[in-house]
């Protein structure tokens, strides 16, 4: 039976990448000549990844926001990836820090969302929770490519993918 898996997973090699060159970049700056603006990359564990962006004011944290996000459109990330709603916090001294979560695998809720919107459509598919993806199966290929293209268009917030095609 045809199928395959709706997942949320972000480039890590190209996000690395990006900080990378976001970190160059605010070395070689001038507006952060003898701050101590940086970011960091934090892996707690497989599904729990965290960037800190490190600045001397909230006016720099922005700066180096706006850095972090052109490195990543030109490396060809999806900004969606990143969860920037987070305020900014003081840390020691005249440190601020911004904790960006990056988000991996689809929570529950959003689950259940792409499930009710698999079920809604009187496509003939049908949609199955397994852990942080979803597994769309089909008796026909065309209709599993009209459930990629239904997903689409209704989960806009999130940046999925669709892995594991199978006939």
């Amino acid at each position: 039976m045809p199928s395959f898996d709706v997942v949320l997973e972000p480039n890590l090699v190209e996000l690395r990448n990006a900080v990378d060159q976001s970190n160059k970049e605010i070395g070689t700056r001038f507006d952060f000549k003898g701050s101590s603006a940086h970011i960091d990359s934090i892996e707690n564990s497989k599904q729990d990844r965290l960037l800190h962006l490190l600045a001397d004011s909230d006016f720099q944290i922005g700066q180096v926001r706006d850095i972090l996000l052109a490195k990543l459109s030109k490396r060809g990330v999806d900004a969606r990836f990143l969860d920037f709603t987070g305020k900014p916090e003081k840390m020691g001294g005249d440190k601020m820090r911004l904790s960006v979560p990056i988000k991996m695998g689809i929570d529950a809720d959003t689950a259940k969302k792409i499930q009710t919107t698999v079920k809604q459509s009187k496509l003939k598919v049908q949609a199955a929770i397994q852990g942080d993806s979803v597994r769309i199966t089909g008796g026909k290929r065309d209709d599993l490519q009209a459930a990629i293209a239904l997903l689409r268009k209704s989960v806009e917030d999130m940046p999925l993918a669709f892995d594991n095609f199978r006939d």
